[in-house]
């Protein structure tokens, strides 16, 4: 008879919580579905792998391929009890996984895979009525040599690194919540405006609806773009840029204003926090102006809608930043006149004023500055020395001066704050209340870039070179924000409704609440769960770390029961089945 008493742990932390999110959204059956594998292919299916990949991600903030096995390997147990089956460490070898990448990089198969899953998504979440799309790009950032025919080129880095090769992501995501519908990776040289169409198609394919309302930035008001949206039975709304929109054109609309002859309409937002009052952030008017343009051999005509904006907070931006970069160039201009060791001695107008200009130029105050030159010649009796005689020599010290133009710069402060944004959108759809609104939910899709490049995801810096590896990741990386967003997403709605806040999660303030918690915070407060098997007597008995206050209000929030982490441990047992060896 066995006497012997083992003991062994693996820690489970977030792991349960994850893979059942995963399940939620059906995340394994449809890559299975989609995503066939051949018969050489043994052990987990390809959807069980990848979500326990997405599990070890999401969890450690990690997506490097090695890593995967030997944190797999420690966590068999808790693995196998939520995926329902006896998993093995080779499941997630790196040549495993690096498969399934070339799996998902496959163009076809994951539009069917991605518009199977937002359908999914959208019935789960009951997100089907929402019409607001957002359209964007990112750079990702690695240090691969450069191919001319790959993915990774050097362009406009968005990392603010152009000495490092880089990839282009175009990302759309649906609101409120931020959420990706679809993703689609090009080589980072490429401009921005030609990716805007072909993410409105795609959108438009997974949604499979006519009359969705586009946002994006300046690069999305390119005339092309906005006929393609007008020709296709969408809506949109973005800035136009100062192509679109020049400085005189944008005088001509402000000159009513400045004279008092056009009447503003306020945008206020209330501050109940403080007191019931409403504080103004931007005022406006709003003219039309009609279009034509040819979408693929067709002429469309429409009629668009220019809303013309000032935003206080960014008029005071713009100010401040104008009036620091007047000082700047005025300090610059002035040192010109300095006289010492290692200082410049100008002799010459010219190359003064080709000086002068370039600091004007490079602190963008054209205009704004009233700069002038004085020429100084100094005469000095030299007396003669050997058969050179006694003569007269003359210096030439030019210096500059320079002073704030104060009418060019009332001109220029009049015009800071004010941005023309076009939509084709009925006034009864969108009024410029509802426009300043919507415009002003654009850090929702910079968020998913930053859970995608920063700590939650870590894609950059990419450490792989393949090009079809490299799209795989962004395709995985890009279902594990899903996850986070829509994890974020449900428990918000329920303590929005519940007009409840959530407490516990702040390392060190126990009570501090909140009723905006993120997914990352939420994820955190699950560290240190673990999964203990003790075997005496040939008994094998299961433990799981219980919940606290916290982690059970979590689950339920999310409608998971507290059991699911202690089903892992009894389904573990009844399958009969080994945890892995200490």
């Amino acid at each position: 008879m066995n006497t012997e008493l083992n003991l062994h742990t693996e820690l489970a932390d977030d792991i349960p919580l994850l893979l059942a999110q995963l399940e939620k959204l059906r995340v394994g059956s449809l890559l299975d579905e989609y995503f066939p594998t051949h018969g050489r292919w043994q052990g987990l299916s390809l959807g069980q792998v990848t979500s326990g990949w997405l599990s070890y991600i999401l969890s450690e903030g990690d997506h490097r391929l090695s890593h995967v096995q030997p944190w797999a390997g420690s966590r068999l147990g808790v693995l196998s009890g939520c995926l329902g089956t006896e998993v093995r460490e080779l499941d997630f070898s790196d040549d495993r996984l690096g498969l399934i990448l070339d799996a998902l990089s496959d163009d076809g198969r994951w539009e069917g895979f991605e518009q199977a899953l937002m359908g999914h998504t959208l019935r789960v979440y009951d997100l089907s009525d929402q019409k607001r799309v957002r359209l964007d790009t990112t750079t990702a950032k690695s240090y691969v040599s450069v191919d001319e025919q790959g993915l990774f080129q050097f362009g406009h880095s968005k990392d603010h690194r152009p000495d490092l090769a880089q990839v282009k992501i175009s990302l759309s995501t649906l609101d409120p919540l931020g959420l990706p519908l679809t993703t689609t990776t090009v080589s980072g040289e490429r401009a921005d405006d030609p990716l805007y169409v072909p993410e409105m198609k795609r959108v438009q394919q997974v949604l499979g609806c006519t009359g969705l309302s586009f946002i994006g930035d300046s690069k999305m008001g390119a005339l092309s773009t906005r006929a393609q949206m007008q020709a296709s039975g969408q809506y949109y709304l973005c800035p136009l840029s100062a192509v679109q929109m020049p400085e005189a054109t944008l005088d001509g609309l402000l000159e009513p204003v400045w004279k008092g002859e056009q009447a503003l309409t306020r945008v206020e937002v209330g501050t109940e926090a403080v007191e019931p009052a409403s504080e103004l952030i931007a005022e406006g008017f709003e003219v039309s102006q009609t279009l034509s343009a040819t979408v693929e051999g067709e002429e469309v005509n429409w009629s668009e809608r220019r809303l013309v904006i000032r935003s206080l907070k960014f008029a005071a931006s713009q100010t401040q930043g104008l009036d620091e970069r007047l000082s700047k160039a005025q300090a610059e201009i002035a040192a010109f006149n300095e006289r010492g060791q290692g200082k410049k001695r100008w002799r010459e107008e010219a190359s003064l004023r080709e000086a002068v200009e370039a600091v004007i130029k490079r602190y963008r105050v054209s205009g704004l500055l009233m700069v002038s030159y004085h020429t100084a010649v100094e005469q000095r009796q030299v007396r003669g020395y050997g058969s050179r005689p006694a003569r007269v020599e003359h210096d030439t010290t030019v210096s500059v001066t320079s002073t704030i133009d104060p009418e060019a710069l009332e001109q220029a402060r009049r015009r800071l704050g004010w941005r023309v944004y076009a939509t084709n959108h009925p006034l009864e759809q969108l009024g410029l209340e509802q426009a300043v609104d919507a415009y002003r939910g654009a850090y929702r899709i910079e968020r998913g870039f930053g859970r995608l490049k920063g700590k939650a995801l870590s894609l950059t810096p990419i450490y792989l070179d393949s090009d079809a590896r490299v799209t795989g990741l962004i395709r995985l990386l890009s279902i594990g924000l899903r996850v986070l967003t829509l994890l974020e997403f449900r428990i918000r709605q329920q303590l929005q409704q519940s007009q409840q806040t959530l407490a516990g999660l702040y390392p060190g303030n126990p009570k501090r609440a909140t009723a905006q918690p993120t997914a990352e915070m939420m994820l955190r407060a699950f560290r240190g769960l673990i999964l203990t098997q003790l075997t005496f007597h040939g008994q094998r008995q299961i433990h799981m770390t219980p919940l606290n206050p916290v982690q059970q209000r979590i689950l339920d929030l999310l409608g998971l029961h507290p059991e699911l982490y202690s089903d892992p441990g009894r389904q573990f047992a009844e399958q009969g089945l080994c945890l892995s060896e200490p």
